[in-house]
């Protein structure tokens, strides 16, 4: 039996909230948070799916680094018979003298932070590096390639930070990067 002290002082607010019940049941909540997370993963999936870089197949490759150093070596001595304006630079007396990455993008992409040392002469411009990634053991991943269009003058170091490579293999644990071509500016 209640003596209903508990209500004294309340006035008009005494009855609300006692008879109120649950109009929707305890499923129909499930169900629905259950329709909005498999909405949630499959929006997820579909965006994942589309920044994935499509698959080259089973090419295998070998020392590709080295391979695009050659090519690009005849290149270069080929281009610097050429007259033209745009003369390309020597590399022998160019380095990159330190280099980090680490993963931007949700993990997904490169980041490759570097120093390139240039003692010609002469400024140059146009850099492009190659970088291959690697498994933890060595074994050989995937190779991007960028081309920085910014200058190096003469006798001088510059530091690129963060600079995007690529999208990478979730496996990639070490990086070399590598100067393939550059123009005097």
């Amino acid at each position: 039996m209640k003596s209903g002290f508990g209500r004294i002082g309340l006035g008009r607010f005494v009855g609300i909230g006692e008879g109120r019940q649950r109009v929707q049941p305890a499923a129909g909540v499930w169900l629905k948070r259950g329709l909005l997370w498999l909405l949630a993963a499959s929006v997820v999936g579909v965006a994942s799916w589309l920044l994935i870089p499509p698959s080259e197949g089973d090419v295998a490759q070998t020392e590709p680094v080295k391979l695009a150093l050659a090519s690009v070596d005849s290149a270069t001595s080929a281009s610097a018979s050429d007259t033209s304006a745009a003369e390309a630079a020597g590399l022998d007396r160019m380095k990159i003298s330190s280099q980090t990455w680490r993963r931007g993008g949700l993990g997904s992409k490169a980041l490759v932070t570097f120093t390139v040392r240039n003692d010609n002469d002469y400024a140059v411009k146009d850099l492009e590096i190659v970088c291959a990634f690697m498994r933890r053991d060595g074994s050989h991943l995937t190779d991007r390639s960028r081309v920085l269009a910014d200058t190096v003058s003469m006798k001088s170091r510059r530091t690129f930070a963060r600079v995007p490579v690529g999208f990478v293999n979730v496996n990639a644990d070490q990086a070399k990067c590598s100067l393939v071509t550059a123009r005097r500016a």
